[in-house]
C-alpha cells in the first residue's frame, strides 16, 4: 500500500491537482448524471463527457499558472454566490432569534435581535440612527 501511495505522489509531482473549480465541475458532473438518468438525451451525455474530460485534464495538467488563472476567474464569480447562499442559510437558521435589516445609508447588513415593534437602531459602520419595524 505504501509503495502505491509513493508512486501516486511521484506521478502527481509537478501537476496541478484538485482545486475549488475541480470540485465545482465534479458537482455539475454528478447533477447532470442524475438528470441524465431521468431525461436521457445526447446533449446531456455529451456535456457529462466534456466536463469529465475537462476535470481530468485540469487535474493532471502541468501548466500550473494557466490553471491558477482559471481558478481565480472562477473564484471571482463563485465567492459572491457562495457568500449570498451562506447568508441566506444563516438567516433561515436564525429566523427564530434574529432579523436581518440593511442600513439605508451605508447599505450594511445588520443582524438584529428579534424584538417585535418599532425600534431605533444605530449602524455600527456609519453610526447613523434609523427606525426598524419588526412585525413577527
Amino acid at each position: 500500500m505504501g509503495n502505491l501511495k509513493y508512486k501516486l505522489a511521484r506521478f502527481m509531482y509537478g501537476r496541478y491537482g484538485l482545486d475549488e473549480l475541480s470540485y465545482a465541475l465534479f458537482g455539475v458532473y454528478f447533477i447532470l448524471l442524475l438528470i441524465n438518468t431521468f431525461i436521457q438525451t445526447g446533449i446531456i451525455s455529451l456535456l457529462i463527457w466534456i466536463i469529465l474530460f475537462l476535470t481530468t485534464f485540469r487535474t493532471f495538467s502541468r501548466n500550473i499558472s494557466k490553471r491558477r488563472r482559471e481558478k481565480e476567474k472562477f473564484m471571482k464569480i463563485w465567492k459572491p454566490i457562495k457568500s449570498r447562499v451562506l447568508v441566506t442559510f444563516r438567516r433561515i437558521k436564525e429566523i427564530k432569534t434574529h432579523r436581518y435589516r440593511r442600513c439605508p445609508h451605508c447599505k450594511a447588513m445588520l443582524r438584529l435581535p428579534k424584538k417585535t415593534g418599532k425600534h431605533t437602531v444605530k449602524c455600527p459602520r456609519c453610526s447613523d440612527d434609523f427606525e426598524v419595524k419588526i412585525l413577527f
